[in-house]
């Protein structure tokens, strides 16, 4: 089977650079997968759980925003935060729900539906842990 290459960084580290079969990405506009031969794309995230599956094995990450630029051979998240699943806790998940809340608090009228939206994703975040 095909694979993409795979790179994953937030501003405090790189969590992941590998061949994938396939990402699973929480986009903006909705969650799309990405494979070998995808068509160029470049999009925002979403709070969400990108999952990254190499051969057998499934590695799940929490983002919380950020791109993704995706080409045939490639797929780059960029993250705002980024960390393996593993390492969330429900007092981190709650951090990134006020962060979000006063960022909605402060939004200019023609994006609090916007800041909104991020505020229920990353509350969403809370039924993974």
């Amino acid at each position: 089977m095909a694979t993409i290459q795979f790179d994953l960084v937030s501003p405090e580290r790189k969590l992941a650079s590998l061949d994938a079969n396939e990402i699973q990405i929480p986009g903006a506009d909705g969650d799309f997968t990405a494979m070998a031969d995808h068509a160029p794309f470049l999009t925002t995230l979403r709070p969400g759980v990108l999952r990254v599956k190499a051969g057998n094995d499934v590695t799940e990450y929490v983002v919380t925003g950020g791109f993704v630029e995706i080409s045939g051979t490639a797929a780059s998240v960029l993250a705002e935060n980024a960390m393996p699943k593993g390492e969330v806790t429900r007092e981190i998940i709650d951090g990134l729900v006020a962060e979000a809340a006063a960022a909605a608090e402060t939004a200019p009228s023609e994006e609090i539906d916007m800041a909104n939206k991020r505020v229920a994703d990353t509350k969403a975040l809370l039924d993974i842990i």
